[in-house]
């Protein structure tokens, strides 16, 4: 796989879970059935529901706050399991996990996010699975998203990170 210059600090750039061997047409499948079902699964949950992230956000319900809370404790429990097993990946290579620094750019980061998911009712995570149930009006936020990330990408060496 050809490798990308970029202008950007390497603690920002430090990708610890790129594989060093590239997979290509059908071996990516694999990867479009785990989005759908992750898909489906928040479509069931509601959290893809612009209401229940309204409430979330009003102190309402704590439907979204079990959800968010869920995930964390199973990414916990996750990233222990893979460091003590020492498990690999599916093309198996070691899984590395690196020491992460708290830089001032991630309150800056998370407060944009924030109220990014305030405003629109929708984070990254179930844009999709949004826009596949109908709700098509999200497909502007996927494009603010993604100018959003090309922006950051354009000038992270110049923000404080």
């Amino acid at each position: 796989m050809k490798e990308v210059e970029r202008n950007i600090p390497e603690a920002v750039c430090d990708s610890p879970n790129s594989q060093e061997t590239g997979e290509q047409g059908l071996a990516l499948v694999k990867y479009l059935i785990l989005g759908v079902l992750f898909g489906i699964v928040f479509v069931k949950a509601e959290i893809i529901s612009w209401f229940r992230i309204q409430e979330m956000f009003r102190l309402d319900s704590f439907h979204m706050y079990g959800v968010i809370g869920s995930a964390i404790v199973t990414g916990i429990i996750s990233i222990q399991v893979i460091k003590r097993f020492k498990i690999k990946s599916m093309a198996g290579e070691e899984i590395k996990i690196p020491k992460k620094e708290f830089r001032k750019g991630q309150i800056y980061g998370g407060f944009i996010f924030g109220l990014g998911w305030a405003i629109t009712g929708a984070c990254p995570g179930p844009l999709f699975a949004q826009i596949g149930s109908g709700f098509t009006v999200v497909i502007i936020t996927l494009l603010s998203a993604i100018a959003g990330t090309w922006v950051y990408g354009r000038f992270a060496n110049k923000l404080p990170n």
